[in-house]
């Protein structure tokens, strides 16, 4: 009969050998590599269509840190696609379900050949990318657009308070748009308000509530007269568009925007954080009639990119 200090010794010879067939790596019949570090029982494993939200690290052989959605301060989320090469990284998110933590090796030299891309310096051909993830969640396209919906709403309350309170603390005396920009003329214009199709040139500084600066047409010599680019065409955020508009040539103001008008839940990595609401010093330098000459969006600031929501 084993005696009790016995037992324990087996208890833990036991757990030791269980932890490590947990972790060890493991190579699927495409020749994947992946190590489980969490595996939640009796959950739905993702498919191709569903979409997942996962935090992810990725680094390189060396273990030098090449990405990381925790330094960009959202997680990705993103439909998953059916795996377009053996060991891709989509092979790997079809083996994980929702609370499972994996790191997913996939090889460099196949991503270089599925992108027609020479890789760089910092990857060394035959070596494996590691993808750390924890998935957040896995959601039906259908449930996934439902519950945008529903957080979108939500936020729109959350914001709207937020600018109500920022407008009170400071003492601002504006307007607000059919969206929620709160708008405030420090100098009033001359001539008509633009109109979808007018090219504008506008000088700005981009600022979180808390008044940091995250971008300013006067931070490049090329864009210091102001950055030109026509209403009505979704070149700039919904909140530029119905803010630019409330000013006549030569005004000047102040814009607040909702998130939803803004970067939305996303933010920009490095700079704007999600759900932010934003606050851009405005002037409204020229207004060009009817879009002739117009140059597109500036594109490279985090204020007014191209394609921005």
């Amino acid at each position: 009969m084993m005696n009790l200090k016995t037992i324990s010794k087996l208890s833990l010879l036991v757990a030791v050998l269980a932890a490590c067939d947990k972790n060890r790596v493991q190579v699927t019949e495409s020749g994947l590599k992946y190590q489980m570090h969490e595996d939640v029982e009796d959950t739905r494993k993702a498919k191709v269509g569903d979409v997942i939200t996962f935090n992810l690290t990725v680094k390189n052989s060396k273990d030098s840190l090449l990405g990381s959605s925790y330094k960009n301060g959202a997680p990705v989320k993103q439909p998953l696609q059916a795996s377009t090469f053996k060991g891709s990284l989509e092979e790997g998110l079809a083996l994980l379900s929702k609370g499972d933590s994996a790191t997913i090796f996939v090889n460099a030299d196949s991503i270089a050949a599925r992108s027609m891309q020479a890789l760089p310096a910092f990857i060394p051909k035959g070596s494996d990318i590691a993808y750390t993830i924890k998935v957040l969640d896995v959601q039906s396209m259908e449930d996934f657009q439902k519950d945008q919906v529903t957080q979108r709403e939500k936020q729109k309350g959350t914001d709207a308070k937020t600018i109500a309170d920022f407008a009170a603390k400071n003492k601002l005396n504006g307007q607000k748009t059919p969206s929620g920009v709160y708008y405030v003329i420090t100098q009033p214009g001359a001539g008509p308000n633009p109109t979808n199709g007018d090219v504008v040139k506008v000088k700005y500084t981009g600022k979180l509530l808390s008044g940091k600066v995250f971008d300013s047409s006067d931070k490049d010599p090329r864009s210091q007269a102001g950055v030109d680019f026509p209403l009505g065409q979704g070149m700039v955020i919904p909140g530029w568009e119905e803010g630019i508009r409330q000013l006549k040539k030569g005004g000047k103001g102040t814009l607040i925007i909702p998130s939803g008008a803004a970067y939305g839940a996303d933010g920009v990595p490095g700079a704007i954080p999600p759900n932010s609401v934003i606050m851009f010093d405005v002037e409204l330098v020229d207004v060009r009639k009817g879009g002739a000459g117009a140059p597109g969006a500036p594109g490279a600031g985090a204020g007014v990119p191209q394609g921005a929501n």
